[in-house]
Protein backbone atom coordinates (compact mmCIF):
# COMPACT_ATOMS: atom_id res chain seq x y z
CA UNK A 1 0.00 0.00 0.00
CA UNK A 2 1.09 3.36 -0.94
CA UNK A 3 0.38 7.01 -0.66
CA UNK A 4 0.28 7.61 -3.97
CA UNK A 5 -3.11 6.11 -5.85
CA UNK A 6 -3.64 6.20 -9.59
CA UNK A 7 -5.94 9.20 -10.89
CA UNK A 8 -8.88 7.86 -12.20
CA UNK A 9 -12.66 9.84 -13.38
CA UNK A 10 -15.31 8.30 -10.40
CA UNK A 11 -19.01 8.47 -11.88
CA UNK A 12 -21.34 9.48 -9.41
CA UNK A 13 -23.10 5.61 -10.34
CA UNK A 14 -19.87 4.31 -8.09
CA UNK A 15 -20.25 6.71 -5.59
CA UNK A 16 -23.85 6.10 -4.93
CA UNK A 17 -23.55 2.36 -5.31
CA UNK A 18 -20.76 2.62 -2.68
CA UNK A 19 -22.23 4.96 -0.34
CA UNK A 20 -25.98 4.15 -0.29
CA UNK A 21 -25.70 0.86 1.81
CA UNK A 22 -23.53 2.83 4.43
CA UNK A 23 -26.04 5.27 4.67
CA UNK A 24 -29.00 2.94 4.49
CA UNK A 25 -27.56 0.83 7.74
CA UNK A 26 -26.56 4.31 9.35
CA UNK A 27 -30.05 5.49 9.03
CA UNK A 28 -31.55 2.08 10.35
CA UNK A 29 -29.22 2.31 13.08
CA UNK A 30 -30.89 5.59 14.96
CA UNK A 31 -34.26 3.97 13.26
CA UNK A 32 -33.78 1.31 16.08
CA UNK A 33 -33.48 3.87 18.97
CA UNK A 34 -36.38 5.36 17.29
CA UNK A 35 -38.26 2.09 17.82
CA UNK A 36 -37.11 1.73 21.44
CA UNK A 37 -38.11 5.39 22.36
CA UNK A 38 -41.68 4.82 20.82
CA UNK A 39 -41.89 1.47 23.29
CA UNK A 40 -40.59 3.05 26.05
CA UNK A 41 -43.39 6.25 25.30
CA UNK A 42 -46.39 3.59 25.60
CA UNK A 43 -45.39 3.33 29.22
CA UNK A 44 -47.78 4.29 31.72
CA UNK A 45 -45.15 7.15 33.24
CA UNK A 46 -43.53 7.51 29.81
CA UNK A 47 -41.08 10.65 30.80
CA UNK A 48 -40.19 8.66 34.02
CA UNK A 49 -39.14 5.63 31.42
CA UNK A 50 -37.67 7.16 29.16
CA UNK A 51 -35.17 9.24 31.38
CA UNK A 52 -34.24 5.92 33.39
CA UNK A 53 -33.15 4.11 29.66
CA UNK A 54 -31.83 7.63 28.01
CA UNK A 55 -29.63 8.52 31.26
CA UNK A 56 -27.59 5.28 30.78
CA UNK A 57 -27.61 5.17 27.16
CA UNK A 58 -25.50 8.55 27.15
CA UNK A 59 -23.03 7.08 29.72
CA UNK A 60 -22.68 3.96 27.26
CA UNK A 61 -21.20 6.67 24.95
CA UNK A 62 -18.24 6.11 27.31
CA UNK A 63 -17.57 2.86 25.78
CA UNK A 64 -19.37 2.74 22.71
CA UNK A 65 -17.53 5.65 20.88
CA UNK A 66 -14.11 3.55 21.20
CA UNK A 67 -14.92 0.85 19.79
CA UNK A 68 -16.88 2.68 16.88
CA UNK A 69 -13.27 3.95 16.11
CA UNK A 70 -12.02 0.22 15.23
CA UNK A 71 -14.27 0.44 11.99
CA UNK A 72 -11.84 3.10 10.48
CA UNK A 73 -8.77 1.90 12.04
CA UNK A 74 -9.64 -1.37 10.21
CA UNK A 75 -10.66 -0.25 7.11
CA UNK A 76 -7.39 2.12 6.79
CA UNK A 77 -5.21 -0.52 7.79
CA UNK A 78 -6.31 -3.84 7.41
CA UNK A 79 -4.88 -5.26 4.39
CA UNK A 80 -3.78 -8.62 4.54
CA UNK A 81 -4.63 -11.34 7.75
CA UNK A 82 -1.44 -10.18 9.41
CA UNK A 83 -2.23 -6.98 9.51
CA UNK A 84 -6.10 -8.55 10.90
CA UNK A 85 -4.35 -10.19 13.83
CA UNK A 86 -2.69 -7.19 15.05
CA UNK A 87 -5.89 -5.09 14.68
CA UNK A 88 -8.02 -7.59 16.62
CA UNK A 89 -5.59 -7.59 19.09
CA UNK A 90 -5.50 -3.85 19.67
CA UNK A 91 -9.27 -4.60 20.10
CA UNK A 92 -9.25 -7.16 22.51
CA UNK A 93 -7.78 -4.41 24.53
CA UNK A 94 -10.18 -2.25 23.77
CA UNK A 95 -12.78 -4.61 24.58
CA UNK A 96 -11.02 -5.56 27.89
CA UNK A 97 -10.71 -1.85 29.06
CA UNK A 98 -14.18 -1.53 28.16
CA UNK A 99 -15.74 -4.46 30.31
CA UNK A 100 -13.54 -3.40 33.72
CA UNK A 101 -15.42 0.43 33.24
CA UNK A 102 -18.40 -1.01 32.84
CA UNK A 103 -17.67 -3.61 35.97
CA UNK A 104 -17.11 -0.62 38.19
CA UNK A 105 -20.14 1.62 36.85
CA UNK A 106 -22.58 -1.19 37.98
CA UNK A 107 -21.12 -3.05 40.59
CA UNK A 108 -19.20 -0.75 42.93
CA UNK A 109 -19.90 2.89 44.83
CA UNK A 110 -18.42 4.94 41.44
CA UNK A 111 -21.45 3.91 39.47
CA UNK A 112 -24.16 5.45 42.00
CA UNK A 113 -22.19 8.40 42.07
CA UNK A 114 -22.36 9.05 38.78
CA UNK A 115 -25.57 8.71 38.62
CA UNK A 116 -26.61 10.46 41.54
CA UNK A 117 -24.11 13.57 41.79
CA UNK A 118 -23.14 13.98 37.86
CA UNK A 119 -26.67 13.14 36.50
CA UNK A 120 -28.71 14.16 39.10
CA UNK A 121 -30.48 11.13 38.96
CA UNK A 122 -33.02 10.72 42.23
CA UNK A 123 -32.30 8.73 44.82
CA UNK A 124 -35.58 6.57 43.99
CA UNK A 125 -35.05 6.02 40.85
CA UNK A 126 -31.14 4.78 41.13
CA UNK A 127 -31.58 1.08 41.76
CA UNK A 128 -33.51 1.08 38.31
CA UNK A 129 -31.34 3.44 36.31
CA UNK A 130 -28.43 1.14 37.44
CA UNK A 131 -30.68 -2.26 36.30
CA UNK A 132 -30.51 -0.21 32.80
CA UNK A 133 -26.97 -0.10 32.49
CA UNK A 134 -26.24 -3.47 33.67
CA UNK A 135 -27.89 -4.44 30.33
CA UNK A 136 -26.38 -1.69 28.14
CA UNK A 137 -22.82 -2.14 29.08
CA UNK A 138 -22.63 -5.77 26.98
CA UNK A 139 -24.03 -3.59 24.12
CA UNK A 140 -20.15 -2.02 23.07
CA UNK A 141 -18.62 -5.34 23.16
CA UNK A 142 -21.06 -6.38 20.64
CA UNK A 143 -20.68 -3.02 18.48
CA UNK A 144 -17.05 -3.37 18.80
CA UNK A 145 -17.16 -7.28 16.86
CA UNK A 146 -19.46 -5.51 14.64
CA UNK A 147 -17.39 -2.23 13.92
CA UNK A 148 -14.12 -4.43 13.54
CA UNK A 149 -15.39 -6.63 10.94
CA UNK A 150 -17.50 -3.49 9.14
CA UNK A 151 -13.60 -2.15 8.26
CA UNK A 152 -12.97 -5.22 6.04
CA UNK A 153 -16.28 -5.65 4.78
CA UNK A 154 -15.92 -1.44 3.75
CA UNK A 155 -12.57 -1.75 2.26
CA UNK A 156 -13.22 -4.86 0.03
CA UNK A 157 -16.79 -2.95 -1.74
CA UNK A 158 -19.24 -5.16 -0.24
CA UNK A 159 -21.64 -2.34 1.82
CA UNK A 160 -24.42 -3.76 1.30
CA UNK A 161 -23.79 -6.67 3.98
CA UNK A 162 -23.54 -3.60 6.58
CA UNK A 163 -27.58 -2.82 5.38
CA UNK A 164 -28.62 -6.07 5.38
CA UNK A 165 -27.21 -6.72 9.10
CA UNK A 166 -28.78 -3.69 10.29
CA UNK A 167 -32.12 -4.93 8.37
CA UNK A 168 -32.03 -8.32 10.48
CA UNK A 169 -31.67 -6.07 13.24
CA UNK A 170 -34.04 -3.45 12.71
CA UNK A 171 -36.83 -6.87 12.35
CA UNK A 172 -35.34 -8.55 15.20
CA UNK A 173 -36.05 -5.25 17.22
CA UNK A 174 -39.59 -4.17 16.24
CA UNK A 175 -40.59 -7.55 16.49
CA UNK A 176 -39.56 -7.86 20.00
CA UNK A 177 -40.78 -4.56 20.43
CA UNK A 178 -44.13 -5.46 19.62
CA UNK A 179 -44.05 -8.67 22.45
CA UNK A 180 -43.26 -6.05 24.60
CA UNK A 181 -46.35 -3.96 23.71
CA UNK A 182 -48.94 -6.55 23.19
CA UNK A 183 -48.21 -8.02 26.25
CA UNK A 184 -48.31 -4.69 28.63
CA UNK A 185 -44.97 -5.23 29.97
CA UNK A 186 -43.63 -1.99 29.20
CA UNK A 187 -42.78 -1.17 32.71
CA UNK A 188 -39.25 0.35 32.29
CA UNK A 189 -36.12 0.99 31.04
CA UNK A 190 -34.70 -2.37 30.86
CA UNK A 191 -37.22 -2.71 28.46
CA UNK A 192 -35.12 -0.30 26.12
CA UNK A 193 -31.80 -2.02 27.20
CA UNK A 194 -32.94 -5.96 25.98
CA UNK A 195 -33.95 -4.46 22.80
CA UNK A 196 -31.12 -2.34 21.86
CA UNK A 197 -28.68 -5.27 23.41
CA UNK A 198 -30.52 -8.19 21.58
CA UNK A 199 -30.54 -6.20 18.05
CA UNK A 200 -26.60 -5.76 18.30
CA UNK A 201 -26.12 -8.90 19.23
CA UNK A 202 -28.02 -9.53 15.94
CA UNK A 203 -26.44 -7.42 14.38
CA UNK A 204 -22.82 -8.35 15.22
CA UNK A 205 -23.30 -12.17 14.63
CA UNK A 206 -24.37 -11.00 10.65
CA UNK A 207 -20.79 -8.63 10.53
CA UNK A 208 -18.33 -11.50 11.74
CA UNK A 209 -19.66 -14.09 9.18
CA UNK A 210 -19.42 -12.06 6.39
CA UNK A 211 -15.98 -10.57 7.60
CA UNK A 212 -14.97 -14.03 8.38
CA UNK A 213 -15.95 -15.14 4.99
CA UNK A 214 -13.74 -12.12 3.72
CA UNK A 215 -11.04 -13.52 5.37
CA UNK A 216 -11.12 -17.10 4.54
CA UNK A 217 -11.28 -16.27 0.80
CA UNK A 218 -10.61 -12.98 -0.41
CA UNK A 219 -8.11 -11.48 2.06
CA UNK A 220 -4.79 -12.68 1.38
CA UNK A 221 -2.09 -14.17 4.48
CA UNK A 222 0.48 -10.99 3.12
CA UNK A 223 -0.05 -8.52 1.30
CA UNK A 224 2.56 -7.42 -1.05
CA UNK A 225 4.40 -4.25 -0.08
CA UNK A 226 2.31 -3.78 3.00
CA UNK A 227 3.83 -2.82 6.04
CA UNK A 228 1.42 -3.10 8.93
CA UNK A 229 2.44 -6.00 10.91
CA UNK A 230 2.04 -5.52 14.61
CA UNK A 231 -0.10 -3.75 17.26
CA UNK A 232 2.14 -0.60 17.20
CA UNK A 233 2.13 0.77 14.26
CA UNK A 234 -2.47 0.39 14.53
CA UNK A 235 -2.27 1.98 17.51
CA UNK A 236 0.23 5.24 15.97
CA UNK A 237 -3.03 5.34 14.20
CA UNK A 238 -5.71 4.64 16.30
CA UNK A 239 -4.49 6.79 19.82
CA UNK A 240 -5.01 10.09 18.47
CA UNK A 241 -8.77 9.27 17.49
CA UNK A 242 -9.52 7.15 20.71
CA UNK A 243 -8.24 10.62 22.52
CA UNK A 244 -10.63 12.57 20.47
CA UNK A 245 -13.17 10.47 21.44
CA UNK A 246 -12.71 9.97 25.52
CA UNK A 247 -13.23 13.78 25.11
CA UNK A 248 -16.27 13.83 22.62
CA UNK A 249 -17.95 11.06 25.72
CA UNK A 250 -18.34 13.80 27.90
CA UNK A 251 -20.63 15.92 25.66
CA UNK A 252 -23.48 13.52 26.04
CA UNK A 253 -23.10 13.30 29.57
CA UNK A 254 -23.05 16.66 30.42
CA UNK A 255 -26.42 17.94 28.11
CA UNK A 256 -28.29 14.82 30.35
CA UNK A 257 -26.84 16.23 33.64
CA UNK A 258 -27.41 19.94 32.90
CA UNK A 259 -30.80 18.87 31.80
CA UNK A 260 -31.72 17.46 35.24
CA UNK A 261 -31.06 20.75 36.25
CA UNK A 262 -34.22 22.51 34.33
CA UNK A 263 -37.61 23.64 35.07
CA UNK A 264 -39.08 20.57 34.01
CA UNK A 265 -36.39 17.94 34.24
CA UNK A 266 -38.31 14.36 32.85
CA UNK A 267 -39.90 16.63 30.38
CA UNK A 268 -36.81 18.26 29.24
CA UNK A 269 -34.70 14.98 29.31
CA UNK A 270 -37.59 13.23 26.92
CA UNK A 271 -37.71 16.12 24.78
CA UNK A 272 -34.50 16.29 24.01
CA UNK A 273 -33.90 12.31 23.58
CA UNK A 274 -37.21 12.24 20.96
CA UNK A 275 -35.57 15.58 19.12
CA UNK A 276 -32.14 13.98 18.96
CA UNK A 277 -33.15 10.75 17.84
CA UNK A 278 -35.54 11.94 15.29
CA UNK A 279 -32.42 14.67 14.20
CA UNK A 280 -29.59 12.08 14.17
CA UNK A 281 -32.13 9.62 12.32
CA UNK A 282 -31.66 11.66 9.53
CA UNK A 283 -27.87 12.83 10.06
CA UNK A 284 -27.06 9.13 10.13
CA UNK A 285 -27.62 8.73 6.87
CA UNK A 286 -24.81 11.23 5.98
CA UNK A 287 -22.26 9.87 8.68
CA UNK A 288 -20.16 7.72 6.24
CA UNK A 289 -19.11 11.19 4.01
CA UNK A 290 -15.56 10.17 5.83
CA UNK A 291 -15.32 7.27 3.93
CA UNK A 292 -16.48 9.12 0.70
CA UNK A 293 -12.96 10.57 1.08
CA UNK A 294 -11.02 8.10 2.03
CA UNK A 295 -11.90 5.75 -0.66
CA UNK A 296 -12.42 8.45 -3.38
CA UNK A 297 -10.74 11.81 -2.41
CA UNK A 298 -7.30 11.10 -3.78
CA UNK A 299 -8.56 9.54 -7.08
CA UNK A 300 -11.25 12.14 -8.73
CA UNK A 301 -11.25 15.03 -5.76
CA UNK A 302 -13.45 17.44 -7.87
CA UNK A 303 -16.34 14.66 -8.42
CA UNK A 304 -15.87 13.71 -4.68
CA UNK A 305 -16.41 17.47 -3.21
CA UNK A 306 -19.17 18.22 -5.80
CA UNK A 307 -20.96 14.88 -4.35
CA UNK A 308 -20.58 16.13 -1.02
CA UNK A 309 -22.02 19.60 -1.68
CA UNK A 310 -25.26 18.12 -2.90
CA UNK A 311 -25.49 15.34 0.08
CA UNK A 312 -24.95 18.58 2.56
CA UNK A 313 -28.32 20.39 1.72
CA UNK A 314 -30.36 17.43 2.42
CA UNK A 315 -30.42 16.84 5.88
CA UNK A 316 -31.12 20.65 6.97
CA UNK A 317 -34.35 20.56 4.33
CA UNK A 318 -34.95 17.00 6.11
CA UNK A 319 -35.54 18.21 9.43
CA UNK A 320 -37.10 21.84 8.58
CA UNK A 321 -40.22 19.42 7.09
CA UNK A 322 -40.88 17.25 10.13
CA UNK A 323 -39.74 20.74 12.63
CA UNK A 324 -41.85 22.95 10.44
CA UNK A 325 -44.74 21.12 8.78
CA UNK A 326 -47.81 19.00 10.53
CA UNK A 327 -45.94 15.73 9.20
CA UNK A 328 -43.43 16.25 12.31
CA UNK A 329 -46.59 16.24 14.91
CA UNK A 330 -48.25 13.65 12.88
CA UNK A 331 -45.29 11.08 13.11
CA UNK A 332 -44.51 11.72 16.71
CA UNK A 333 -48.35 11.30 17.78
CA UNK A 334 -48.92 8.25 15.28
CA UNK A 335 -46.12 6.24 14.82
CA UNK A 336 -44.30 7.49 18.43
CA UNK A 337 -47.43 7.67 20.47
CA UNK A 338 -45.69 10.76 21.89
CA UNK A 339 -48.53 12.63 24.13
CA UNK A 340 -49.53 16.23 23.04
CA UNK A 341 -46.89 18.24 25.76
CA UNK A 342 -44.19 16.16 25.05
CA UNK A 343 -44.20 16.56 21.21
CA UNK A 344 -44.51 20.14 21.33
CA UNK A 345 -41.36 20.53 23.71
CA UNK A 346 -39.64 17.57 20.89
CA UNK A 347 -40.62 20.28 18.15
CA UNK A 348 -38.65 23.30 19.78
CA UNK A 349 -35.88 21.43 20.15
CA UNK A 350 -35.61 19.97 16.79
CA UNK A 351 -36.03 23.54 15.43
CA UNK A 352 -32.22 24.29 17.24
CA UNK A 353 -30.79 21.11 15.74
CA UNK A 354 -31.64 22.72 12.49
CA UNK A 355 -27.86 24.41 13.12
CA UNK A 356 -26.10 20.63 13.63
CA UNK A 357 -27.71 19.06 10.30
CA UNK A 358 -25.81 22.17 7.72
CA UNK A 359 -22.52 21.68 10.12
CA UNK A 360 -22.65 17.51 9.98
CA UNK A 361 -21.54 16.99 6.63
CA UNK A 362 -18.79 19.30 6.19
CA UNK A 363 -17.66 18.23 9.59
CA UNK A 364 -17.67 14.46 8.62
CA UNK A 365 -16.14 15.30 5.22
CA UNK A 366 -13.25 17.34 6.76
CA UNK A 367 -12.37 14.78 9.07
CA UNK A 368 -12.61 12.55 6.11
CA UNK A 369 -9.58 14.33 4.93
CA UNK A 370 -7.71 14.46 8.58
CA UNK A 371 -7.80 10.80 8.29
CA UNK A 372 -6.53 10.64 4.63
CA UNK A 373 -3.70 12.62 5.48
CA UNK A 374 -2.72 10.87 8.45
CA UNK A 375 -3.01 14.43 10.63
CA UNK A 376 -5.87 12.48 13.45
CA UNK A 377 -3.89 14.54 16.15
CA UNK A 378 -5.75 17.24 14.97
CA UNK A 379 -9.56 15.82 15.92
CA UNK A 380 -7.93 16.19 19.70
CA UNK A 381 -8.17 19.68 19.56
CA UNK A 382 -11.04 19.96 17.37
CA UNK A 383 -12.80 17.58 20.04
CA UNK A 384 -11.30 20.06 23.18
CA UNK A 385 -13.14 22.59 21.45
CA UNK A 386 -16.67 21.00 20.98
CA UNK A 387 -16.75 19.99 24.25
CA UNK A 388 -15.57 23.31 26.02
CA UNK A 389 -18.03 25.38 23.85
CA UNK A 390 -21.08 22.49 24.76
CA UNK A 391 -20.60 22.85 28.18
CA UNK A 392 -20.41 26.50 28.32
CA UNK A 393 -23.35 27.37 26.73
CA UNK A 394 -24.97 24.43 29.18
CA UNK A 395 -23.88 26.21 32.17
CA UNK A 396 -24.79 29.82 30.48
CA UNK A 397 -28.10 28.73 29.44
CA UNK A 398 -28.86 26.70 32.64
CA UNK A 399 -27.91 29.91 34.62
CA UNK A 400 -30.55 32.37 32.44
CA UNK A 401 -33.15 30.05 30.96
CA UNK A 402 -33.51 27.18 33.15
CA UNK A 403 -37.28 26.96 31.45
CA UNK A 404 -35.97 26.17 27.87
CA UNK A 405 -35.54 22.56 29.48
CA UNK A 406 -35.09 19.91 25.83
CA UNK A 407 -33.69 23.40 23.95
CA UNK A 408 -30.75 23.61 26.28
CA UNK A 409 -29.46 20.47 24.97
CA UNK A 410 -30.06 21.49 21.43
CA UNK A 411 -28.34 24.46 21.09
CA UNK A 412 -25.05 23.63 23.03
CA UNK A 413 -24.80 20.14 21.06
CA UNK A 414 -25.46 22.43 17.69
CA UNK A 415 -23.12 25.48 18.88
CA UNK A 416 -20.54 22.58 20.11
CA UNK A 417 -19.90 21.16 16.73
CA UNK A 418 -19.85 24.17 15.00
CA UNK A 419 -16.74 25.02 17.07
CA UNK A 420 -15.18 21.46 16.60
CA UNK A 421 -15.78 22.48 12.98
CA UNK A 422 -14.16 25.87 12.93
CA UNK A 423 -11.57 24.53 14.61
CA UNK A 424 -10.99 21.59 11.62
CA UNK A 425 -10.96 24.48 9.07
CA UNK A 426 -8.65 26.47 10.33
CA UNK A 427 -6.35 23.68 11.10
CA UNK A 428 -6.64 22.65 7.48
CA UNK A 429 -6.22 25.92 5.90
CA UNK A 430 -2.80 26.43 8.00
CA UNK A 431 -1.18 23.17 6.85
CA UNK A 432 -2.76 23.70 3.50
CA UNK A 433 -0.71 26.44 2.99
CA UNK A 434 2.57 24.69 4.37
CA UNK A 435 1.96 22.27 2.12
CA UNK A 436 -0.10 18.82 2.61
CA UNK A 437 0.62 16.07 4.58
CA UNK A 438 0.14 13.04 2.05
CA UNK A 439 -0.92 9.82 4.08
CA UNK A 440 0.74 6.82 4.00
CA UNK A 441 0.76 3.75 6.36
CA UNK A 442 4.61 3.24 5.36
CA UNK A 443 4.62 6.45 7.91
CA UNK A 444 3.09 4.29 11.01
Amino acid sequence: MTAKTVKENITWKQLISFFLPLGLSATLVTLSHVIINSTLARADNPEVVIASYALPLSLLGLTEKPVVLLRQACSALVRDRISFRAMAAVSTYVFACIILIGLILCYTPVGEWVFLYFFGVERELLDTTLSVYRILMYVSIFSGLRCLFHGIIIFNMRTKWLTIGMCVRIIAMYLLSLYFITTNNVSSGRVGAIIFLVGMMIEAMVAVWEGTSLLRTVIPEKAPNHPIETRQQIFSFYKPLLYSSIIAVVIGPSINAILGKTTHIHLAISSYAIAGSLTQLVLSFFSYIHQIVLNFYRKDARTVVRFVIVLSFIPGALIAILAYTALGPWFMTHVMGVNSELMHASLLAMRVFMIMTIVFPWLDYTNGIIMLRGQTKIMVFSQTANAIVTVLTLFIAISNVPGWNGLIGALAQSVGMLAELLVVLFVLKRTSENGPTNFSTENL
